[in-house]
C-alpha cells in the first residue's frame, strides 16, 4: 500500500494554483575556482549555482542599502529639536465638550 501512487482528480482551478513558473537562465560563466569554493563555504550553499545566486542577491541588497541616503537627500539634519518644539504652544488639558 505504501508503494502505490494515488492519482487525485485535479480540476482546472486546482491545477492553476499548483503550477507556477520559475524563470531561470542557463549560462556559462568563467569563474575563479578559489573564489567559488570560498563563497560556497562561507554562504553555506550546497551547490555552486546556489552560491552564485546568493552572492548576486547579496550584492543587489547591499547596493540598494547604499542608495538609501541618495533617495532621502544628502547630509544629516543638524537642527535643534528642542528649540523646534518650543515654537509650537503646548496643549493644555483636553477641553470639556460644550453642550448645545
Amino acid at each position: 500500500m505504501w508503494g502505490r501512487r494515488f492519482r487525485l482528480p485535479i480540476d482546472s482551478f486546482t491545477a492553476s494554483h499548483l503550477c507556477y513558473t520559475i524563470h531561470m537562465r542557463r549560462t556559462n560563466l568563467v569563474l575563479d575556482e578559489q573564489l567559488l569554493e570560498q563563497a560556497t563555504r562561507v554562504l553555506g550553499a550546497k551547490t555552486y549555482s546556489a552560491a552564485v545566486n546568493t552572492a548576486l542577491g547579496e550584492v543587489i541588497r547591499l547596493k540598494k542599502i547604499q542608495a538609501i541616503p541618495q533617495f532621502f537627500g544628502t547630509g544629516i539634519w543638524r537642527g535643534d529639536l528642542a528649540a523646534m518644539r518650543e515654537d509650537h504652544p503646548r496643549r493644555s488639558a483636553p477641553r470639556a465638550r460644550q453642550s448645545k
